[in-house]
């Protein structure tokens, strides 16, 4: 009977979570645990000094090590050649991978930046580190993300955030050009995902 009373309360603090929309949720990063912010311009902090970059902020927001490897210009499949290095020497604990920018710019296959996104996150996953994915928006009128990012982390259940990347750069007050954020727009986007990685337990 304690048993089976045991498996109901359990059932009923996993329904109460659903109920409450934390999402999925990540492991919770010691204060000398690295993440890893992994992705092109929009990550490296073009448009802005480096302090200035998201991941500079991320990292004064949340009180732990983030590290920034970001690379303007860089397309999926050269960011996941890239990934297996920079997993290794960071050693991170998790990873926030913003990734298929240049290739919606360059009008590259768009299946094939989702097959690369989703290697990107196996690729974590299997070295077991926790992943958090930003949805990069395709340039045009509504500047929005592609679907198959939302479908992507529904596949893998982690966190994701289909909206910073997009809001920032609908706001022309927040961009330094066309497509990157200036030092205003790259501090919401540390904002919302200092939030993120709240809601999902990571700190």
């Amino acid at each position: 009977m304690k048993s089976l009373t045991s498996f109901f309360a359990l059932l009923l603090s996993a329904l109460l979570l659903t109920a409450c929309g934390k999402g999925p949720q990540l492991p919770a990063l010691g204060t000398n645990d690295v993440i890893l912010a992994f992705g092109d311009s929009l990550t490296y902090g073009t448009g802005a000094s480096p302090t200035e970059s998201y991941p500079a902020q991320l990292q004064s927001l949340i009180g732990r090590k983030v590290v920034n490897a970001g690379v303007p210009g860089e397309v999926s499949a050269d960011g996941l050649q890239r990934l297996p290095a920079a997993l290794d020497d960071t050693q991170p604990k998790l990873l926030i991978l913003c990734h298929g920018g240049n290739d919606f710019l360059r009008k590259l296959s768009e299946a094939e930046a989702s097959a690369n996104v989703r290697a990107m996150i196996k690729l974590a996953k299997d070295k077991g580190i926790g992943v958090i994915l930003v949805a990069t928006p395709k340039p045009g009128f509504s500047i929005s993300p592609p679907d198959f990012y939302a479908a992507i982390a529904k596949e893998f259940s982690i966190p994701f955030n289909d909206a910073a990347m997009s809001g920032v750069l609908r706001d022309n007050a927040l961009k330094s050009d066309l497509i990157h954020p200036n030092a205003k727009g790259y501090a919401q986007i540390a904002d919302t995902l200092a939030k993120l990685l709240k809601k999902s337990g990571a700190i």
